[in-house]
């Protein structure tokens, strides 16, 4: 399955997933900017994407913990998740999701 991935300079990288796979090492295997300091704890907002619209609403729904932890987030928009807490099926084959222009990834320093 594949999801595409949009950078904060609009270049669109489309890379190879699996059922079972979290977006959120999906993207991280990819070079994209997303951190997830709390390994998918729902600790912080590190991981935060903004899905594209046409995508958002065939996710499950976010969770309040989520939510909470969203309203953390810089750039947030109204389709914006956290990358930790989307486990990817076969039904989202062809997700795309952006980048926040604020995304830093600090694992490398």
């Amino acid at each position: 399955m594949d999801v595409t991935f949009i950078t904060r300079d609009g270049n669109r990288v489309a890379v190879e997933a699996a059922p079972g796979d979290r977006l959120l090492e999906v993207g991280q295997r990819a070079g994209m900017p997303l951190e997830g300091t709390c390994e998918g704890q729902m600790a912080c907002s590190t991981c935060h994407v903004i899905v594209a619209r046409e995508w958002f609403a065939r996710l499950p729904a976010a969770s309040e913990e989520e939510e909470d932890m969203l309203d953390l987030a810089a750039d947030v928009h109204a389709t914006s998740r956290l990358s930790c807490q989307i486990v990817l099926t076969e039904a989202m084959d062809g997700l795309e999701v952006g980048i926040p222009a604020d995304s830093n990834d600090a694992q490398g320093f």
